[in-house]
Order: structure tokens, then sequence, then C-alpha cells
């Protein structure tokens, strides 16, 4: 792939493919989340009240963590709290923010941080490969629940009565599709959603073979017992690891010409998903262990 002179040298990229949310309004539970996944997505937005945003800024300068395995999600654009989140995180070593309702590459440029893109309202879905283009946006997310809102609807996904129970609806995949492709087309790493419903675990494992299968990085959740079936769901089973080194091999015996391999054609195409399988078998080596256990709360 050509490089792309819409991004960041040396740009930060997850560690693993877990990411967990935790209120930066509770700083007893940065470690602890930290210990739980690959990357901690210290929230001052949705998960802290209005009334204890400053408190909760307070707390990221007052109880660092590792930068490079922190994400700090800060306000949207155009409010006071955007300003102030920023200004707070200018005091802590944090390289790295995912800026809430996204809705324009002007406001990512503002950082002055390497961004991930949160698209969740109608407008910033219209706008997902421009926002993608901002230099320092390093990734997009999308984020199902603000979106359904902005709608004026009242659920992203199937309820227990109607078809696909607990599956998204159309206009979430829709915003789903569309944020990875953005992301794809902007050589941007991409994060899938939350799985809302803790208790759903096949529903979140559907979802990250999904995420998965369509080339996402990393899926965000709200709980560190989603953790290990994210972290399985990104590993590649010993099956695929042992068709991708065949792919691979027969690729070079064959010198990069077409061939066939147990009744499937390989081209070039497959060749790179085949890849792609190893490489994400490499990066499982170096995801970190932690202690997966539930904690009280996260």
């Amino acid at each position: 792939m050509p490089s792309n002179p819409q991004k960041l040298a040396n740009a930060w990229t997850p560690p693993g493919p877990a990411l967990l949310f935790c209120p930066a309004d509770r700083p007893e539970r940065y470690q602890k989340a930290l210990d739980r996944a690959d990357v901690v997505i210290l929230d001052l937005e949705d998960a802290v009240s209005p009334e204890n945003r400053v408190a909760a800024r307070e707390a990221l300068i007052a109880h660092p963590i590792d930068p490079d395995r922190a994400i700090v999600r800060i306000n949207p654009s155009g409010t006071g709290d955007y300003r102030r989140d920023l200004a707070a995180i200018a005091d802590t070593n944090y390289r790295v923010v995912m800026q809430a309702k996204a809705e324009d590459p002007d406001s990512i440029i503002a950082t002055a941080l390497q961004t991930i893109a949160l698209i969740e309202t109608p407008l910033g879905a219209t706008r997902a490969h421009e926002i993608a283009s901002a230099v320092n946006c390093i990734g997009l997310m999308w984020g199902a629940e603000d979106l359904v809102a902005g709608l004026g609807g009242k659920s992203s996904r199937f309820g227990p009565d109607e078809i696909r129970p607990g599956e998204y609806r159309e206009v979430a995949r829709y915003v789903r599709s569309l944020t990875r492709i953005a992301a794809a087309a902007h050589d941007k790493f991409a994060v899938d959603s939350v799985h809302i419903d803790i208790n759903d675990t096949a529903g979140l494992i559907a979802e990250v073979r999904d995420a998965v299968a369509v080339g996402y990085t990393a899926t965000a959740c709200i709980h560190p017992s989603q953790v290990p079936y994210i972290r399985d769901g990104y590993r590649p089973s010993e099956d695929e690891i042992d068709w991708a080194r065949k792919v691979v091999e027969g690729s070079e015996a064959h010198h990069g010409s077409v061939f066939s391999l147990e009744g499937q054609m390989i081209d070039g195409p497959v060749l790179r998903q085949a890849e792609v399988v190893l490489a994400r078998a490499v990066a499982a080596l170096d995801v970190p262990v932690g202690d997966n256990a539930t904690p009280d709360q996260t």
C-alpha cells in the first residue's frame, strides 16, 4: 500500500485488541483496569457526570498509568469540557485521545494530539471519510447508542420479540461498515463498538468474530469479563494459522503465481488475507496477559 501523506509517521496503534473503558473519576480503578485489558480508555465523557468532571481531570493528572496503553476520551468539540479536557491532558504524559461525537476534521486537528475519532452522530457518519483524512487522526471507532439517539430512535438492536434479537439494526450496521471502510481508505486502524449486554457472551463472540473477519484492529468493552472473549476472537486458531502458512509457502513455491490449495484458488488477495492471519498470530504473542478475573466493577 502506498504511503498516505495524511498519516503520521510512527503513529500509535493499540498493543492488543481489548480496549476497556474506565471512568476517569474513579482513579482507584485505573491500574486494575490496565491489569486486565490491553488498553484502558480513561473516560472524561459519558462515564462521568458533568458535576464530577473537574474531579475526573484532577484524578487524570494525579494518578498516571502507562501512556503507551492508555487513551483519554474527551468531550465533543465546541464544548467547554472539550477545552478543559485538553488543558488537563497537557499536564500529563498521555498522547492519545478519543474525541467523542467527532463531526469534522478541523476539530480533530485542533486537539494537536494523536486522535481516535468516535463516529457516533448522523453528521459524523456522513463525514467519516473527511474525518479519517485528518493528519493526526490515527484511527476511527463508532458508537451505536448516541447515533440512534441522534436519529430520534429508541434502540440500536432488535428486541427479544423481533427478528434477529440482540443484533444491530440495519442503520447501526451501515455506520459500522462505513466507519471500517473510511478507516481503511485512509490507512488508519478501526475499533469496533462495545457490546453493552455484559451477560450476552454469545453475542459478543459473534460480533468479535465478524470484526476480525472485516479487518477491525480492536474491540472496545465496558467490563473486564469481556476481555478474554475479545482476545480469543482476535487470536487466530491453529487451523487458521496452518492454512495461512500453507498459503504463504505455496505462493513462494509457485513464485507468486496463482495456484490451488485444497480445492481453493490462491491468488494475490487470498495471499494478503493469509499474511494478515499470520500477523495477528504474531501480535497475539505480545498481548499483555494480566488478570482476567472480574473485579467488583470497572
